[in-house]
């Protein structure tokens, strides 16, 4: 494998260039940052962390659906609104609680098959839909979802916690297919039982009652190397990921693996002496978790075939979102 061009691949693939507009939004809210009294992280994480006293934290999210996802397959959307909301809260430790949307289309077939879909995605998931505002009479087709969720303070898994010499663990769920509107898409939950799918998003529950990682996220649109990358960058670190470990699925080429969205998927950071109860937890589950590499001081984000090592990322000089680039 051409390492110098995988790198490219992933500096370059949309889903990490559209993330870089965050920093000039981040910005503009600097300036009302100190109203937050109550929250203990907000940007740069898959959820903000909202203390309203006592023993759990609420964790707070949002996330909007392509819109060439949402022309592709409004069913789709509608359902991958639901999956990647539910794993804003997972990847953090919690549990999800409720949903709301804003649903923008003058489409009633489009309109009818968002909610068909977000429909679907509740009943799979277990997370209800309780409210929410729909424009009846756009040009256009939109979805964003919110979600809130729940999490014991002292069990929390942040993304700006990693430390030098942490390896990095990356884990998925295998049995899957690529999604049937986007090659960087990889669907793993359709097709499962309910059961089974909550099995799966809720060991990031266990694991965070385990009190055995240092930081986490879920792997979403910008791929497993890009996903570490946004951790990275808050945590203000690097890190040298060995890609010959990386479990690949079969008839799946690597590049197109590495970007996409695997939708039961998690990088994290482990200190050495909890790696293997990490990986067991997840395999408990039957999401295949590797030791992928580690944690360095140098602000690179490197990747390495076991002869040869390129850097994907310079956080000096290159930003993801930009949040904690400096």
């Amino acid at each position: 494998m051409n390492l110098e061009q995988l790198a490219t691949d992933i500096r370059e693939f949309e889903g990490v260039t559209r993330k870089k507009s965050i920093a000039d939004i981040v910005q503009i809210f600097e300036t009302v940052r100190s109203e937050y009294g109550d929250s203990v992280v907000d940007f740069g994480d898959d959820a903000a962390i909202i203390d309203i006293g006592g023993d759990d934290y609420v964790l707070f999210a949002a996330d909007g659906i392509w819109g060439k996802i949402i022309n592709a397959s409004p069913w789709w959307a509608g359902y991958g609104s639901v999956v990647v909301n539910v794993n804003d809260i997972s990847a953090m430790g919690g549990r999800p609680i409720a949903m709301v949307n804003v649903l923008a289309s003058s489409d009633k077939n489009a309109c009818k098959e968002l909610l068909r879909g977000i429909t679907d995605g509740i009943k799979k998931f277990g997370v209800p839909m309780v409210g929410g505002h729909v424009h009846p009479d756009t040009p256009y087709n939109a979805l964003s979802v919110a979600i809130i969720g729940t999490v014991k303070k002292d069990c929390v898994i942040r993304s700006d916690t990693a430390n030098v010499g942490d390896r990095v663990i990356v884990a998925y769920d295998m049995d899957g297919q690529v999604g049937p509107n986007s090659k960087y898409s990889w669907d793993t939950t359709t097709m499962k039982e309910p059961a089974s799918v909550r099995e799966k998003f809720l060991i990031m529950e266990n694991i965070g009652r385990a009190k055995i990682v240092t930081a986490g996220k879920d792997i979403s649109n910008p791929g497993t190397i890009g996903t570490l990358g946004m951790l990275l960058e808050v945590s203000h670190v690097g890190a040298v990921v060995d890609i010959s470990r990386i479990p690949c699925p079969e008839g799946v080429d690597f590049t197109q693996w590495m970007l996409i969205y695997p939708a039961t998927g998690f990088v994290l950071t482990v200190s050495s002496e909890h790696v293997q109860e990490c990986i067991k937890m997840f395999d408990d589950v039957d999401l295949l978790a590797v030791d992928a590499g580690y944690i360095t001081a140098e602000r690179k984000l490197n990747i390495t075939d076991g002869r040869d090592e390129v850097t994907v990322f310079d956080f000096d000089s290159d930003t993801i979102t930009g949040i904690g680039s400096k």
